[in-house]
């Protein structure tokens, strides 16, 4: 069964940077996409970024390109969420998530970490 735990989140003011991480465990992610996905108060879950975890291919919700960076370290399991020039709009619960590649929907879930940007 899969695991994905997220560390990183916080508050910082409008135009900074924080670092999300989701060590994964459970599994070979060879054939696995990560993502991550943030639901703001009151919204629907959204997308916000995804990685093969064997080619490295990343893909990313209009919003949050050129602002944010997905990678993985293959070493340690673990997914990143660089996220740089944050706005306000960034505030949300921000998801860790992993589906296998051949499938079409995220099924495994980390709990969730708080970010919070103030003007």
């Amino acid at each position: 069964q899969v695991q994905l735990d997220e560390s990183g989140g916080g508050s910082v003011q409008a135009g900074g940077s924080l670092t999300l991480s989701c060590a994964a465990s459970g599994r070979t992610f060879s054939s696995y996409i990560m993502g991550w996905f943030r639901q703001a108060p009151g919204k629907e879950r959204e997308f916000v970024a995804s990685i093969n975890w064997s080619s490295g291919s990343a893909l990313y919700t209009d919003s949050v390109k050129g602002r944010f960076t997905i990678s993985r370290d293959k070493a340690k399991n673990t997914v990143y969420l660089q996220m740089n020039s944050l706005k306000p709009e960034d505030t949300a619960v921000y998801y860790c998530a992993a589906r296998r590649v051949f499938t079409a929907n995220f099924d495994s879930w980390g709990q969730g970490t708080q970010v919070n940007v103030f003007p």
